[in-house]
């Protein structure tokens, strides 16, 4: 192996620790599919909802793709793609493919919209955008069409590519297929970067993280054996395909690694994920914690045999000791496994033979006896065991830097990466999750930088001023909450924007959907420190109590559950004109998901349709139904 090299921003002193120490084994992603292949050529590996991948086809196919990526495209080691699929087995095709090519993957999420992937794909500098064509309803086949206009070559002159996938062809990536299942031998050093994922992005634009194969492979190893992967797993994907939680802890790559069966499941609703997993015998699911709450909630529950589930897997926010001591009551046969991290690295779990106390009180304890971590109080001293303070952390599978990123605020002098978090941490080292410093917000798993959304309301000529918080949520954990100042000349004129229009006007300037704010406050002046400050403290506190305007434009009736004024409710989710939603448009078809129709149906219940349950409302086949079915919830 080329260990001459430097390995990204690790000394290199250290690095030789953790090769001599074992955490780094010299392995390349490519080699431990070509191993795990070896081992079990014919088992299952990956499959979706229209087709089955063994192990043996999964490596000929990434291969052959690979191949073909280098003849039409001449992609060159070190090159970036930007990839963005839904959960479909073509992804876990491409990825290897780009791994073995020795190609950088750039994972966009299936829910980033066409502005913010063509950000990505120049920041990136990429030479080739893969996707698939359609898939729930998304037109991605429109977003490569974009790029593709908008960016014709790559910065050293060479055209900019774009492949699209077909799903639910015999053979999606045909186009791309060459006759070649030999490896091309571009895969790299085990010390090389790997692939980017995108940070949390606390401030500002989401930073690209470089991950080398030593430093993942070693994560995705403890986390296969700590997790209890091995070849009679079947590990179902519910998250993002592409999320740093769903790849690695143990993720689609531990169970690669482990010979273990990858189930991709359609949908994230409890019909979806409860009969994918009395279907395929699922035996450990990954899941954020508004998810498990509306499966625990759902009249689906106790409606299928989901006593295959090991493993039921919470992160990505902290699940609440409450609902994690309701755990047992759908999944009675499971483990719940917590587990705290982030994409920089440091990764914690609870163990599968920790106590249920230790298991519902707690987010874990890190992975590997190398790493470090310390809490610290605001003047950086560390503080006693049992105390809160910030938590900073290194280690073998912990980035020292950012890729092409030279700012340091994020680490400290000696290596530590300061997380953003804060944290306690008992005596046997188990971290519980008490809050954050960094100014960020975790809407139902996913990390919103308000300066994003601020910079974009900024934009709008009747906003003076806007500041973004994140406030407690008892579904999603946090929801995003904007505060919002007119200009002089909205109120003068009398046109002061509601939280229609400005929600409206994020999703048309591009923001993903999961970050527009779920409340707009229209407010006079926001409240300061002694500084001089806007104070997002008192914001937090003070958004249950902030006074506001109608959410959307619904109609003047006085009765919240009046047809237009659901129809207007649904369309504020939606962020369309209400004019939009006509009553024979299925629901389905609408965009809506899980998460949305949960909140609608919170506030739904609350004006008066208290005998409303979810099933009801997500099996309502068109908009005129789902009124229907509420209002007579309401007149019961």
């Amino acid at each position: 192996m080329d260990y001459d090299r430097p390995v990204a921003g690790y000394p290199p002193d250290v690095a030789e620790q953790y090769r001599s120490a074992g955490y780094w084994i010299g392995q390349t992603h490519s080699a431990m599919l070509a191993e795990s292949a070896a081992a079990h050529p014919d088992s299952e590996a990956v499959r979706d909802d229209a087709r089955a991948l063994t192990y043996a086809d999964l490596l000929d196919g990434s291969r052959r793709i690979a191949h073909g990526l280098i003849e039409q495209f001449g992609l060159r080691p070190g090159d970036r793609a930007v990839v963005q699929f839904p959960n479909v087995a073509e992804y876990v095709e491409v990825l290897f493919a780009l791994f073995d090519a020795g190609v950088l993957p750039v994972f966009a999420l299936a829910s980033h919209s066409t502005a913010e992937l063509e950000d990505l794909v120049t920041r990136a500098d990429a030479a080739v955008f893969l996707t698939v064509d359609a898939f729930g309803g998304t037109d991605f086949r429109a977003r490569a069409d974009h790029l593709a206009a908008v960016r014709a070559s790559t910065s050293d002159g060479r055209p900019f590519a774009t492949v699209v996938a077909e799903h639910g062809s015999p053979d999606p990536l045909a186009a791309v297929r060459s006759a070649n299942t030999e490896s091309t031998g571009r895969s790299g050093s085990p010390s090389d970067i790997a692939f980017l994922q995108l940070s949390g992005g606390t401030t500002g634009a989401p930073k690209m993280i470089g991950r080398t194969h030593d430093d993942y492979l070693y994560s995705v190893r403890e986390s296969a054996r700590i997790c209890g992967l091995d070849e009679s797993s079947v590990f179902g994907v519910v998250l993002p395909v592409s999320h740093n939680f769903t790849m690695s802890s143990p993720g689609i790559l531990g169970a690669l690694y482990a010979g273990s069966r990858i189930v991709m499941v359609p949908g994230t609703d409890a019909r979806a994920v409860l009969g994918a997993i009395a279907e395929h015998a699922i035996t450990q699911v990954s899941a954020v914690p508004p998810l498990v709450t509306a499966w625990l909630d759902s009249p689906e529950s106790g409606q299928h045999d989901v006593s295959s589930v090991r493993v039921l897997q919470v992160g990505g926010a902290k699940l609440a000791e409450p609902v994690a001591r309701r755990v047992p009551e759908l999944f009675g046969n499971a483990t719940l496994q917590q587990v705290f991290g982030m994409a920089e690295g440091l990764v914690n779990y609870t163990r599968l033979d920790d106590d249920f106390e230790r298991i519902v009180s707690t987010q874990g304890r890190p992975i590997s006896p190398a790493d470090e971590i310390r809490i610290v109080d605001a003047d950086g001293a560390p503080v006693p065991p049992g105390h809160e303070g910030s938590l900073q952390t290194r280690g073998p599978y912990t980035i020292r830097n950012y890729w092409q990123d030279a700012s340091p605020q994020s680490f400290t002098a000696d290596g530590f990466y300061c997380t953003g978090d804060r944290v306690v941490r008992d005596d046997a080292g188990y971290i519980t999750v008490v809050g954050r410093d960094k100014d960020q917000i975790n809407r139902a798993g996913e990390k919103i930088a308000p300066t994003e959304v601020e910079d974009l309301l900024l934009t709008h000529a009747a906003v003076r001023d806007a500041s973004v918080v994140g406030a407690p949520d008892d579904r999603l954990g946090e929801r995003i909450v904007a505060y919002v100042i007119p200009s002089t000349a909205a109120v003068d004129s009398g046109e002061v924007p509601d939280a229609f229009t400005l929600r409206g006007f994020l999703r048309e300037a591009g923001l993903a959907r999961f970050k527009i704010p779920d409340d707009v406050l229209i407010v006079d002046e926001f409240p300061t420190t002694a500084v001089g400050k806007i104070s997002k403290k008192d914001q937090r506190l003070s958004v249950d109590s902030a006074a506001a305007p109608a959410d959307s434009p619904s109609a003047a009736s006085d009765d919240p559950l009046d047809g237009e004024r659901l129809i207007a409710d649904l369309a504020d989710k939606l962020m369309v004109d209400p004019g939009d939603l006509t009553g024979s448009l299925m629901l389905a078809d609408s965009g809506i998901d899980s998460l949305q129709l949960m909140a609608l149906l919170d506030k739904w219940r609350a004006a008066g349709a208290a005998g409303l349950d979810f099933e009801t409302v997500a099996q309502s086949p068109t908009i005129d139904d789902l009124v229907a079915a509420v209002r007579q919830a309401g007149a019961r």
